[in-house]
């Protein structure tokens, strides 16, 4: 009767560090299997996205890439240089033809102005001459050495003139041109074809597509 009672009134006994053992067992196996997780998700990721350094294939790859890059820096450098070169090409073109020009138009105007005050000289020359040539030849030896002086010096000043540059303008026999004739008498003729230049007055010079003086001519006219 005794051991019936005292069995009914035992009292239970919670050992709480085998409980505490029994939850840490838990958290560690938790973790263990979280930790599995994580290494194997990471071990998945390093086989879906290699390393970079494979990925790009290693220093080589890295060696040429930089290569290609100071290639391309220097070609692009070098485009900008042939695009300056050819600027400066054209500009020196550019000011070559403008000096060249400026010299060429300086000296058609001097050459022009030396021209201009000679050609006086040489139209009383030849009036001088054509004078003479009228005149029957009863005059002395001596004067006609002069004349044949006045001649040579006639001569040699159109000689001048045309080292120059300068050139007479075609007249007689010629269409008239109001841009290098300048008509001071005309004729009524059958002689020659209307708007003809019958006779050149003034001889009319040019100095290349300067026109120096125009020639004062006779044109004719139609009867």
């Amino acid at each position: 009767m005794k051991s019936d009672r005292k069995g009914k009134h035992r009292i239970p006994i919670r050992f709480m560090d085998a409980e505490r053992d029994t939850e840490n067992e838990i958290l560690s196996s938790d973790r263990e299997e979280d930790a599995s997780l994580d290494a194997l998700s990471d071990f998945g990721q390093a086989e879906a996205q290699p390393d970079a350094g494979e990925a790009s294939g290693g220093p080589d790859t890295a060696e040429l890439i930089a290569t290609r890059s100071e290639l391309k820096r220097i070609e692009t450098e070098n485009a900008a240089l042939k695009d300056q070169l050819a600027r400066r090409q054209a500009d020196f073109e550019n000011y070559r033809k403008r000096v060249e020009r400026e010299r060429s138009e300086t000296y058609n105007r001097v050459v022009a102005d030396v021209a201009t005050k000679l050609l006086p000289v040489s139209d009383n020359l030849k009036r001088a001459l054509d004078a003479e040539s009228s005149v029957e030849a009863a005059e002395s030896d001596e004067f006609r050495h002069f004349l044949s002086g006045v001649d040579l010096i006639w001569k040699q000043l159109n000689g001048v003139l045309e080292a120059l540059g300068v050139k007479p303008i075609p007249a007689v026999g010629e269409h008239f041109d109001p841009h290098v004739h300048e008509a001071v008498v005309t004729e009524a003729t059958d002689e020659y074809e209307p708007d003809t230049v019958m006779q050149e007055i003034v001889a009319g010079y040019r100095l290349g597509d300067k026109l120096i003086r125009p020639a004062l001519v006779k044109v004719a006219t139609r009867k």
